[in-house]
């Protein structure tokens, strides 16, 4: 058995080259909100993260949320949310019974909202860090409580991770999500607190879902490193670099692996 992985974008950031790459022209660009929907053989449509959604729009339009649109301008479409695409695929939002959560910055939980039957699959350590924070030293964290639906953490199963052993080395831990084996949460915490990827078992190989553990793919397979600047920002700098180089190492070791982050075009995808 292996999954299908289906990348898609739900909006997009405007934010300076210069800082997501030390190096690059200091000009504004529009980076995709990516989120993944992979079609499990027996979980049915399963996503990895939902990207912006309506909920971070109507958030930036009062306090504090004014302040992650002023930091973070959103283009966002009445038809880009993950909710209206999956319909046009012909997946109604309560048939997407999984929702893999990276991390909880809005860009990723911005449609959470829209699937009313789905467990929410992540690691307790991207929670307990944010919970209990409301106003602007949320935002300050690129995190909006009120994206998150009221039962959120009733909703939550955590992810159980265990050694990865040689076969992921350098990852120290691994979580098979389903217990199947085609799809294992690695930990990349650093960018945000308790990040994950996810290894995902296709036809053609594996496929790494490696969210923000880079802005790009190509700073996904080289030491390419954001503007000082960026690493403000971050939750945890020191151990974004050590996430960073665990999955260059990783990539490095599976060569043949195709690599997605969330914020530049999937490696080796094509539209079908």
């Amino acid at each position: 058995m292996t999954v299908r992985v289906v990348p898609l974008r739900a909006g997009s950031c405007l934010n300076l080259a210069a800082i997501t790459e030390r190096g690059a022209p200091w000009r504004v660009q529009a980076y995709p909100a990516g989120f993944t929907l992979i079609l499990h053989p027996t979980r049915g449509p399963v996503l990895f993260d939902t990207g912006y959604g309506a909920d971070v729009v109507a958030a930036m339009r009062r306090w504090p949320g004014l302040i992650y649109g002023l930091i973070t301008p959103v283009q966002f479409g009445p038809h880009d949310s993950a909710r209206e695409q999956l319909r046009v695929l012909g997946f109604p939002p309560e048939e997407v019974r999984h929702v893999i959560v990276s991390h909880l910055h809005a860009d990723h939980v911005g449609g959470l909202r829209d699937f009313p039957q789905a467990t929410f699959h992540l690691d307790r350590r991207a929670w307990e860090p944010l919970r209990r924070l409301r106003g602007v030293r949320a935002v300050r964290r690129a995190y909006l409580p009120e994206l998150l639906p009221d039962d959120f953490e009733d909703r939550c199963a955590w992810l159980d991770f265990k050694p990865g052993g040689d076969a992921l080395h350098p990852f120290p831990q691994v979580a098979d999500v389903f217990g199947d084996g085609l799809l294992r949460a690695v930990p990349l915490p650093g960018h945000a607190p308790g990040m994950v990827g996810i290894l995902a078992q296709e036809d053609a190989g594996l496929t790494v879902l490696a969210a923000d553990a880079a802005w790009s793919v190509r700073a996904g397979r080289e030491e390419r490193p954001v503007h000082p600047l960026a690493r403000v920002a971050f939750h945890d700098p020191a151990l974004e670099a050590t996430s960073g180089a665990a999955l260059r190492a990783f990539l490095q070791a599976n060569p043949a692996a195709r690599l997605h982050v969330s914020h530049d075009a999937p490696e080796g995808w094509t539209t079908p």
